[in-house]
């Protein structure tokens, strides 16, 4: 897939100024990580293995994101939202609660299955609903890296992260997208490219953290 995939909503941003913006994002995706690594701490060492997905969570993880560039910092999106580059035509903006609930709910009622195949069906289930008018990509990424490292009981080491290797070569991420759109067509959950491309990812971070503490 192109690098152009990316979210089309009605233009409300904060700031127009690309210079500008470049900078609050990267500021923000800063905070985004610590309020992230905050999550997974307090789960791994508080919640005594009863941590749940909730949309509080998503929405507190958007609002770093976003917070300063667009009104919605937070919040879901109140209009149709449009994928550039895409085949997928996310829900109407009404179906957004429910199916976000949904989807929280897919993961904690199969809280037994493995790290990786939860965190690839947030990856996936998150784009699919595009439930933010900006920020869906960042907020699904770092969201599929809670539960991963949450479900691992692992403050993960090593960089880059996989999120950081997602955004630095997203074809394969664009591409696992676009397949299990397609089988989700036929209702459904397939999601196998995702869980390949995230073990690979994994094995890239761990095995960085592995070479830094061999120095």
């Amino acid at each position: 897939m192109s690098e152009d995939r990316h979210s089309q909503a009605d233009p409300v941003e904060l700031i127009t100024d690309p210079a500008e913006k470049a900078q609050r994002e990267a500021e923000n995706g800063v905070r985004q990580f610590k309020e992230a690594i905050e999550i997974v701490r307090a789960s791994i060492q508080g919640a005594g293995g009863k941590f749940r997905l909730t949309q509080s969570i998503i929405l507190r993880l958007h609002q770093k994101a976003l917070e300063g560039i667009h009104p919605l910092a937070g919040t879901y999106r109140n209009s149709p939202v449009y994928i550039g580059k895409s085949n997928h035509h996310p829900p109407a903006h009404t179906e957004v609660p429910d199916m976000v609930a949904e989807m929280c709910g897919y993961v904690n009622e199969n809280w037994h299955m493995s790290a990786i195949h939860l965190a690839a069906y947030l990856l996936w289930r998150m784009n699919w609903i595009h439930p933010f008018a900006d920020g869906n990509g960042r907020t699904a990424r770092v969201v599929s890296y809670v539960v991963l490292s949450v479900k691992l009981d692992s403050l993960l080491p090593g960089a880059p992260t996989i999120p950081d290797q997602i955004a630095a070569d997203k074809s394969p991420y664009y591409k696992a997208l676009e397949g299990a759109d397609d089988s989700w067509k036929r209702s459904i959950i397939a999601v196998a490219d995702m869980e390949a491309m995230l073990e690979n990812m994994l094995a890239i971070q761990l095995l960085k953290a592995t070479q830094e503490a061999a120095i």
